[in-house]
């Protein structure tokens, strides 16, 4: 064995265990014995043990919740049956382990599967919603006019031929836009704030940002409703939506900007500070840069709370089925409002319409965090690829001059100089006959 893998593997003496021997039976599983009679456990692996154990409580467990859950006891249900079954797999694959390993493996197992099992969960929820969104919108699919065309024209008893999600689409895309200009400089701005700066409103600040993480969605439509719209006189607009979802943006930006910003080392402000450069200028350039991939996440968090908003764009911005590209003027639907409005239509078209729109947005976040994630960067220390080919460049520009510098200082042997001019009297030339 290498020694890389021996330095990547957890050795622990096992006491009594023969090679070569069946499991052993003070625990120490005769798969992880190796040649000299040491139990070596590599984490995260998976043994041939490890899989017949799995495989063996899983299908026991299966087994054994049908007879009961469907043949026995007065249950019924899909969601009683799984649960059950994931209950008496996680007792059945601790008993089965037990008898082959010791007590800290079977531990590890255990955690392991428990972990397992709820990542997978998450993923066949998140599957279930998808899947369920693009069967029920399926019928839009293909249609050039639901993504280029409003609903001005269209009525509820019309077909799929002619309506779309156009108009709802540039309001969503113009709100989430001026949302983000809003309350991501604000939120970072803060955030500074209470990490760099500190002082006696630190506290308070952080107090009221805490405070407002939790505030409901309809709250913030009110407060820009009673504030801008019946106090100002200002008509419901884009705009107006987008202040809405700059209130519930803001605190995200602000509380996951500040614990980003924390992590950031202080011996980087240190050398900074060392440099002679200034707090601003520390921040600015070593701070803030450092901390870029986390503060996009950041962001992308913010946009998550705000992309998805109904009740406050339904206070702020009204509802119309036409196209209304100026968010500063007249009212202005987006994609959450136009799937709650369409949805509760009784035509089996009209739900068809409501269930493409989420489709549409689905699809706009998962490009915009795309975008998002690719524009911030990678992680502190990670460097690019064009990062690394101007460093390759810069090497061999050095390499090359200090090749040129060494030559240059290298002795020069004495050039041969030319013969006197006096051969020429000494030793002339001879003469052609006449």
């Amino acid at each position: 064995m290498s020694e890389g893998s021996d330095a990547a593997m957890t050795t622990i003496e096992s006491s009594g265990a023969a090679v070569g021997a069946g499991p052993a039976r003070d625990g120490a599983g005769a798969a992880y014995l190796d040649a000299s009679g040491q139990v070596r456990v590599r984490p995260g692996s998976l043994t041939a043990a490890d899989a017949g154990t799995l495989a063996g409580a899983a299908a026991g467990a299966l087994g054994l919740v049908w007879l009961l859950y469907e043949r026995i006891l007065p249950f019924a249900g899909a969601p009683g049956f799984w649960m059950c079954w994931y209950a008496a797999f996680l007792g059945l694959y601790w008993g089965i382990a037990r008898s082959q390993w010791e007590a800290r493996h079977v531990r590890e197992k255990i955690a392991a599967a428990v972990l397992t099992g709820a990542g997978l969960l998450m993923l066949v929820v998140l599957a279930d919603q998808v899947g369920y969104v693009v069967f029920r919108g399926s019928g839009v699919l293909g249609r050039g006019n639901f993504l280029t065309t409003d609903m001005e024209k269209t009525g509820p008893l019309d077909g799929l031929a002619g309506g779309g999600v156009l108009h709802a689409v540039i309001g969503s895309l113009e709100q989430l836009g001026l949302a983000t200009l809003f309350a991501v400089p604000l939120g970072i701005a803060a955030a500074v704030f209470m990490s760099e700066i500190g002082g006696r409103l630190a506290q308070p600040v952080r107090a009221v940002v805490n405070a407002m993480t939790a505030l409901p969605s309809i709250v913030a439509g009110l407060f820009i409703l009673g504030s801008v719209i019946l106090t100002l006189g200002y008509d419901r607009s884009g705009f107006a939506a987008s202040l809405a979802l700059t209130v519930m943006m803001m605190p995200i930006v602000t509380r996951a900007s500040e614990v980003v910003i924390r992590v950031v080392p202080n011996t980087l402000r240190e050398a900074s500070y060392a440099l002679g450069a200034s707090q601003w200028r520390t921040v600015w350039n070593v701070v803030l840069p450092t901390a870029r991939s986390g503060l996009t996440t950041a962001i992308l968090l913010g946009m998550a709370r705000a992309v998805g908003e109904t009740s406050p764009v339904l206070l702020t911005a009204g509802f119309t089925p036409r196209t209304n590209a100026n968010p500063f003027s007249g009212q202005q639907i987006s994609l959450p409002l136009y799937v709650w409005n369409y949805v509760r239509y009784p035509q089996p078209d009209m739900k068809i319409r409501a269930f493409g729109g989420a489709l549409a947005l689905m699809a706009i976040v998962m490009i915009l965090f795309v975008a998002a994630r690719l524009a911030g960067g990678r992680p502190p220390g990670e460097l690019s690829r064009r990062t690394l080919r101007r460093l390759a460049r810069d090497r061999a520009a050095a390499a090359s001059q200090s090749a040129a510098a060494s030559q240059s200082a290298a002795p020069r042997p004495p050039a041969a100089g030319a013969a006197p001019t006096a051969a020429a009297v000494i030793h002339p030339e001879p003469e052609s006959a006449s």
